[in-house]
């Protein structure tokens, strides 16, 4: 794949990106962002990370499908997923701004509107995004694979990036 179109698609998702980020009205703010958060936004931004996340959950699943299939990948294919993923990534945690804090314990929750974020998440800020900005950093030398080996080593240690950060932030009615 030609760098220049390489940057340019990279450029193009995060256009995209910023602008669902700018029409939920997350974009980086200075301050305290609970006072700047509408209360009828907030829903809008909750499904808006949901969608964000849903969509990598599904460019990961193609790859772990590849993988998995026992059959020889296709490199091309799996680093776009790849490639994807990691902008995605970038994007991310700009999309937990403070009043999306909504977590409450036993709460019948709309599974597309309602947070399943932990409380945890705002409180380890710093971490959460230093976790997201690694598993973006890991989703990108996956997209830079030259072979299969390479690009399984790397998706695994995604995984496992993604997994742990899992297990820390979010919740789940059990």
């Amino acid at each position: 794949m030609h760098a220049g179109f390489c940057l340019f698609r990279a450029i193009g998702y995060l256009a995209s990106i910023a602008g669902v980020v700018a029409a939920f009205g997350t974009a980086a703010q200075c301050g305290d962002q609970s006072a700047a958060t509408p209360k009828d936004t907030i829903k809008d931004e909750i499904f808006a990370r949901k969608i964000l996340m849903d969509t990598i959950d599904d460019h990961m699943d193609a790859i772990d499908w590849m993988l998995t299939s026992g059959k020889p990948i296709d490199l091309p294919k799996t680093v776009e997923h790849a490639d994807t993923i990691s902008v995605m990534l970038l994007a991310f945690p700009h999309l937990f701004p403070p009043g999306t804090n909504q977590w409450r314990p036993d709460a019948k929750r709309d599974p597309a509107r309602d947070t399943f974020a932990a409380p945890d998440l705002w409180a380890n800020y710093a971490d959460f995004y230093r976790q997201a900005a690694a598993a973006s950093r890991l989703a990108y030398t996956a997209s830079r694979a030259k072979h299969e080996a390479e690009f399984g080593g790397t998706m695994a240690a995604l995984r496992t990036a993604c997994d742990s950060c899992h297990a820390l932030y979010v919740k789940t009615d059990k």
